[in-house]
């Protein structure tokens, strides 16, 4: 963590817990010794259901906040390290397609934005019936991570307070580029396998949208498992899988895409402005070589990449610059061996957030620990993070707004595309080389609806 200066760290985080903020740091630790330990402390709080079990790792991610008032405070977390083959996914939208950790964290992150967004709602509705004014004061609001636009309700979208800042923690380096330039792949960056699809396409590669099918690999290339990965390096790729491929990209892809659009996502972009990360945080491992260069990997690979966007993206969007910090070398069950074969991965993901989420998943069908063959298509097994699940939440709270959506029984799909500025900003990305080569999932698997409530 040493290239990043004290005074390029103060700038950034003043009016904010800084690494050098007695605040938050007590005396001696590190930025990523603090928010490493804050996030394994949570961990370690859940109970074992869900957790690797004997020689088994996984990997752990959350997010976490901090305030000018407050120290960093773990608001969401999850673990996993598998996805959903192509042949079980759903158009119903009620499983999680990918179940790796930083994006169950992320989901997690997201129903706990739903329901502070309806705190703040139903606080202004409050003080709005007994005062007059929308102008909110006191305690009532002051561990709130948003605040009212200047419009009031209805009208200006909700921001971050100003002063609160959100960060990303993840156990080992992302999936995919960040990790590409390791001497060996990590268990979530294996190579492929007979009946497997590349890990990356290029430009010229094509997936039909209503089919799922590939057409034009031919020009594909990739080292083998101890070889340089160097091919792929800058590219999109895709999570791979074992037999059955899945349609899911990159950690890494993801995170950079983070760094465009925001954390939050198309459909809180109808309630929100965009929301991005102040510190991206990356625990050490006993695999990297000692002079190997772990913050120079994650800004080439989740900042540098989209740095040619700054001058596409129109206001409220922006290429984002988080900080780099690496982590301690975290416990056991997060220490992954050097190959993929030599790895017993954990097939769990655990869900978590402030609010009360707490759910476990099964990452290779994506649908709740415990689901049985012949209650696989019951709405109990639905994961709360799966598209359906938020499409419910997202259309309860627009009854306490006054955004415009599409008209009665609209699918999922066009509530996204109708999220205007959010659509905008994401096709300017998805067009942007090395981007346009984003994997598409069939449109068939968005297209579903649930009762207007």
């Amino acid at each position: 963590m040493n290239q990043i200066s004290q005074s390029v760290v103060d700038m950034e985080f003043d009016s904010s817990p800084s690494p050098s903020s007695s605040s938050c740091l007590d005396s001696g630790k590190t930025w990523g010794e603090k928010v490493s330990q804050k996030v394994l402390s949570v961990y370690k709080s859940l109970p074992k259901k869900g957790k690797p079990q004997g020689r088994e790792v996984t990997v752990l991610a959350a997010f976490l906040t901090s305030s000018p008032s407050q120290d960093l405070e773990v608001v969401a977390l999850g673990t996993g390290t598998k996805c959903t083959g192509h042949s079980r996914l759903s158009p119903h939208g009620d499983i999680v397609n990918d179940s790796h950790a930083e994006v169950i964290a992320r989901r997690a992150l997201m129903r706990f934005f739903y329901t502070e967004i309806q705190s703040l709602l139903t606080i202004s509705d409050r003080h709005t019936h007994n005062s007059g004014s929308i102008q909110l004061e006191g305690d009532d609001i002051t561990n709130l991570l948003f605040q009212l636009g200047s419009d009031g309700p209805g009208q200006g979208k909700i921001t971050m307070r100003a002063g609160w800042k959100l960060h990303l923690y993840v156990s080992q380096l992302p999936c995919g580029g960040a990790s590409g330039c390791l001497p060996l792949f990590s268990s979530r960056n294996s190579t492929l396998r007979n009946g497997d699809l590349p890990s990356s396409l290029s430009e010229n590669d094509s997936m039909d949208e209503q089919t799922g099918s590939f057409s034009n690999l031919g020009n594909f290339t990739v080292g083998s498992l101890s070889g340089n990965s160097s091919q792929i390096i800058g590219m999109v790729q895709r999570k791979p899988g074992r037999g059955d491929t899945t349609l899911s990209v990159s950690c890494s892809d993801k995170i950079a895409r983070w760094n465009v659009l925001g954390v939050q996502g198309a459909l809180l972009s109808y309630f929100l402005q965009p929301v991005y990360l102040s510190s991206i945080t990356v625990g050490q491992s006993h695999n990297y070589p000692k002079t190997f260069p772990l913050e120079d990997n994650m800004r080439r690979a989740l900042y540098n990449r989209v740095l040619p966007l700054s001058d596409k993206l129109k206001s409220p969007f922006q290429v984002n610059q988080p900080l780099f910090w690496e982590a301690p070398i975290p416990p056991e069950e997060f220490q992954h061996l050097e190959t993929a074969t030599s790895t017993l991965t954990c097939g769990y993901s655990i869900c978590w957030n402030k609010s009360g989420l707490h759910e476990v998943v099964l990452g290779t069908t994506g649908r709740k620990q415990g689901t049985s063959v012949k209650g696989a298509l019951h709405a109990s097994t639905e994961p709360s993070l799966c598209k359906k699940r938020l499409l419910e939440v997202f259309l309860l709270l627009r009854h306490k707004t006054s955004i415009e959506t599409p008209a009665n029984e609209v699918s999922y799909r066009e509530l996204k595309d109708g999220a205007r500025e959010y659509s905008s900003a994401s096709k300017i990305f998805k067009r942007s080389p090395p981007f346009n080569s984003w994997l598409l999932k069939p449109s068939n698997l968005e297209a579903f609806s649930v009762v207007r409530l």
